[in-house]
């Protein structure tokens, strides 16, 4: 995948992926801003802010209206690590999109209206979500479980609802000026442009936008410390059935590590030919469900196991055999034909996402954000260096009981 990749004056990162078969064009900005940057009594405010980007900006009352006239599409999301803003539309219009972006990102439109709204939205998505869904406060105790001092240790969503509902104005304009600077930003353009004077037009919307503040640092955030053995911690609740949730600390993002320990997580619950699914499903019938992944942050990251124990099945019984089947994979290993496998289901994933020149956007800009962009053209052949020694290595040292957390949903006890 060619790019180009060049930085403003300011500070804005920029990487320009050229295709001019592509009849549209995805502008991406990312902000290295999320739940890790929320203040501690305002947990789910980075959440809150990706809301309040589309209140208004200086020029633009409306951005989804000034978006849609020009035939296009938009969203965001928001991670513990970053937020991300996209939009998709017709080729021609690109510079409706440097327009919109640079008008947010240069002076987004603060009033007491706006904030209460978007309050209230985020509120009830909270209430929605997390209190009065099944399992919807899981993360509030399992994060807080696997992270003692890193913020992580609350769910993107926030910890407590209080915390947005007490928002102030102060505040906001606070977070803007601290995070939604061009230095603290990457820019990403993909699919059909004027490749002769796009860099022209990028500078000419977002050369001028001032810089962070010196006197406006962003706040140090804690380490982790190491997990110094198991943790484990049973919840009830008003749920269907109970689930077990298995945490495995690993390592961060680029870690060399890092692939193996992907690798890992499909091997062991990526789907119905996984090793948890064959020996707790199909075989057994002990688990209705079971699956795995990795969790999707940038640092202290993670193999999540999530297994849903059979109804006519005693818990004990399930509980023990989940343990087991991991202990089993340590024990018998890890062929080449199950490698082989996970591989080419990898490299097909890969191949679907570069289909769609939305996805590569969303990976250059995340790529970008973690300082190697280069890697969405080299991290696969990482992948395929691995061996079934490497991945029997990395699942013995991080499929322990020393890095696990677990964390039982139960259904709350009958009252008396």
């Amino acid at each position: 995948m060619q790019f180009e990749n060049y930085t403003l004056a300011n500070g804005l990162q920029v990487l320009l992926h050229h295709d001019p078969e592509r009849t549209v064009v995805t502008v991406n900005v990312l902000y290295k801003v999320g739940s890790r940057n929320d203040p501690p009594h305002r947990t789910g405010f980075a959440h809150l802010f990706e809301h309040l980007m589309f209140a208004g900006s200086k020029h633009v009352p409306n951005f989804d209206d000034a978006l849609q006239l020009a035939g296009g599409e938009n969203n965001a999301v928001t991670s513990s690590d970053y937020t991300l803003y996209y939009d998709v539309l017709p080729a021609e219009n690109v510079e409706t999109a440097l327009w919109l972006e640079s008008d947010r990102m240069r002076q987004l439109r603060f009033s007491e209206r706006s904030l209460e709204n978007e309050k209230r939205v985020v509120v009830e998505e909270f209430r929605e979500t997390c209190l009065e869904q099944p399992y919807g406060d899981l993360y509030h105790h399992f994060n807080a479980l696997i992270y003692r001092e890193h913020p992580y240790r609350w769910p993107v969503i926030g910890q407590d609802i209080s915390h947005i509902q007490q928002a102030t104005l102060g505040e906001v304009r606070d977070f803007y000026a601290r995070y939604y600077r061009p230095d603290n930003a990457v820019l990403c353009l993909a699919g059909c442009f004027d490749a002769t004077t796009i860099r022209e037009r990028i500078a000419q919307w977002f050369g001028d936008i001032p810089p962070s503040d010196p006197a406006l640092p962003q706040p140090a955030i804690a380490p982790e410390p190491e997990q110094e053995g198991p943790r484990q911690q049973t919840v009830y609740g008003e749920v269907p059935s109970p689930v077990i949730y298995l945490h495995y600390r690993t390592v961060d993002r680029l870690h060399p590590d890092f692939p193996a320990t992907d690798v890992l997580s499909f091997l062991l619950g990526g789907g119905r030919s996984s090793w948890l699914y064959r020996r707790l499903v199909r075989d057994t019938e002990l688990y209705a469900e079971v699956s795995a992944g990795i969790n999707d942050n940038l640092e202290y990251g993670g193999i999540i196991v999530e297994a849903r124990p059979s109804e006519d099945v005693a818990y004990a019984t399930a509980y023990d055999a989940l343990l087991a089947a991991i202990d089993a994979l340590l024990e018998q290993g890890i062929g080449e034909e199950e490698l082989a496998k996970v591989i080419h289901q990898l490299e097909q994933r890969n191949h679907y996402r570069e289909a769609n020149i939305s996805n590569r956007a969303n990976e250059l800009v995340f790529y970008a954000a973690l300082g190697e962009p280069e890697l969405i053209n080299t991290e696969m052949e990482r992948y395929l260096a691995l061996t079934v020694d490497e991945l029997n290595r990395v699942a013995r040292k991080y499929l322990v009981a020393e890095r696990r957390v677990l964390l039982e949903y139960l259904s709350a006890p009958a009252e008396s």
